[in-house]
């Protein structure tokens, strides 16, 4: 899958996938587009453009002897994956244990239960409810086994579970609303009859004719086209990844991070906020105070930013604020602080919408803090 996936030739050449691959397919009662993000620590910042956008994750690890100790041990890749994945809204994950064919591990159960075990621990640690949110499937991607149908009993005897095609069909993904205010973060734009916007309805429905706006810049455009996956479309609703044709506006005046959204209900667009943030790991013994600078990921948004104040900080065992202000905290510290950017970015409070108000800061490659917007104190709109 990931060759055909991985479509430059830097990807083909290094057997990596770096920029995040889409395509789609459908089974019988759902249609899925496919995100196909990298897995390699050089390219985390692609991987979290391909998260934000997606319902249900799908965690592929190998079972290989010695490749999935080296992505599961402290700051190896799974690991950073699944907190990314977390934090990023993906709710539901099917952790697909991959090369189960490989003759170090020749369909073992004892070496697939090993796995979902250490693994199991580590995800409830990250927030995920193991039992309600999490499956685990046996398969061979080389050989297509236990994909489209179930694995056969004479090749793994044990598994009595569902194939992957299945399982992600029985997956209830989130309820979003038709009818409230459009919000489609744009992810990508490229010239094509026009100016074309790629994005996922986070919220609303979209329809030719409609004139939107496009926020931060306050530009107003009419869509001429909407193409969901390679069919162009009349309508769409949220949880649909589109291509959307606009007029009045120049591809040049559109970065990655901008959101085409109501006219009525814009999003709101600020240069700083407030926010509940968790410290997961500070480079060096860091301490982390007012000044500290990071690279901000919300969203299909990318700014660098700095902590201004350390407002409050929360007691983990009670949830509630202690009541000397903090100068400084260290790792593991859940912390409200003030976060100021360059440039308007377009965001909401994570309570209102919660795809575009969780957010992470890291720095120098690591992933150090995982947060949730609280306030938007002077909104600009």
């Amino acid at each position: 899958m990931a060759y055909i996936m991985d479509t430059n030739e830097e990807e083909r050449a290094k057997g990596k996938t770096v920029e995040v691959g889409r395509d789609h397919f459908e089974t019988e009662t759902t249609r899925f587009t496919i995100l196909d993000a990298p897995g390699h620590k050089s390219y985390v910042p692609n991987m979290i453009s391909g998260a934000c956008q997606a319902d249900v994750g799908v965690l592929v690890i190998s079972a290989r002897k010695g490749e999935f100790e080296t992505g599961y041990e402290r700051g190896g890749q799974t690991r950073e994956h699944v907190q990314l994945a977390k934090t990023l809204g993906v709710s539901k994950l099917l952790v697909v244990v991959n090369k189960m064919d490989e003759p170090t591990v020749k369909w073992s159960k004892e070496r697939f239960d090993e796995i979902e075990s250490k693994m199991s621990s580590f995800l409830k640690s990250s927030g995920y409810s193991v039992k309600r949110d999490v499956q685990f499937l046996p398969i061979s991607g080389l050989i297509g086994a236990n994909m489209k149908t179930r694995v056969d009993k004479s090749v793994c005897p044990w598994w009595n579970g569902p194939c992957l095609f299945d399982a992600l069909d029985a997956i209830k993904i989130p309820t979003r609303d038709p009818k409230g205010p459009f919000r489609m973060a744009i992810i990508d734009k490229f010239k094509d009859l026009g100016t074309v916007v790629m994005g996922k309805v986070e919220s609303g429905s979209i329809r030719e004719g409609d004139t939107l706006l496009i926020m931060p810049n306050k530009v107003q455009v009419k869509v001429l086209a909407i193409f969901c996956d390679e069919d162009r479309v009349r309508h769409a609703g949220p949880g649909e990844n589109l291509r959307v044709r606009v007029s009045g506006i120049d591809e040049d005046d559109i970065i990655a991070g901008f959101v085409l959204c109501s006219i009525a209900k814009p999003i709101p667009a600020v240069s700083a906020f407030v926010a509940h943030l968790q410290i997961l790991e500070l480079l060096d013994n860091a301490i982390f105070c007012a000044g500290y600078k990071a690279v901000l990921h919300i969203h299909a948004v990318v700014e660098e930013c700095e902590i201004v104040e350390l407002m409050q900080q929360i007691d983990p065992k009670t949830k509630k604020p202690m009541k000397k202000k903090p100068l400084f905290v260290k790792k593991d510290a859940l912390v409200v602080c003030r976060i100021q950017v360059n440039n308007l970015i377009c965001i909401e409070k994570f309570s209102d919408f919660a795809q575009l108000g969780r957010f992470t800061l890291r720095t120098e490659g690591k992933t150090v803090a995982v947060g949730k917007v609280t306030e938007l104190p002077g909104v600009s709109v």
